[in-house]
């Protein structure tokens, strides 16, 4: 699969989110959506990464703006990281890597010399037409979350 760019429809999704609900991307046409992936709930970058997005919420949804974060955590972990950590940000399950593959963050990567298929943090702007806007691709958690808020005010 080609790597997503600017400009490109979002691959649409409908799948099950904290709390029960579930998530169609479909539904969310007219809003901007932030759709951010991470490796794995609770560990050190993943929840620095949702505590920075949930920080800014007030401010993402006064440019209309939807924040969702993707793993292929359960959604059950998801409500106990949520919990645990007070997030306000909807967390889709993505189990079956669905939407990671679509997205192409499922990933070859390498750590301490062992090489092992996972998730790349990498955020996708979504725009109120359903195109790509903005791409972050191997992003670094520090200042993330305050780079697509500015990103996505441009959009509104």
């Amino acid at each position: 699969m080609s790597e997503l760019k600017t400009g490109d429809l979002a691959p649409t999704f409908k799948l099950p989110a904290d709390g029960g609900n579930e998530i169609d991307l479909a539904d969310l046409r007219g809003k901007t959506v932030v759709l951010y992936f991470y490796p794995k709930d609770d560990t050190p970058g993943c929840t620095t990464e949702a505590i920075d997005f949930t920080r800014a919420q007030a401010d993402f949804e006064a440019a209309n703006t939807v924040v969702i974060g993707v793993s292929k955590d359960s959604v059950q972990k998801h409500d106990k990281f949520k919990a645990k950590h007070d997030l306000s940000v909807a967390l889709i399950a993505d189990e079956a890597g669905e939407i990671c593959e679509a997205y192409g963050v499922w990933v070859l990567k390498k750590l301490y010399g062992r090489e092992y298929m996972g998730i790349e943090r990498a955020t996708f702007l979504i725009g109120p037409d359903g195109k790509i806007a903005g791409v972050w691709r191997k992003v670094k958690v520090k200042g993330h979350a305050d780079a697509v808020l500015e990103a996505a005010r441009k959009l509104a």
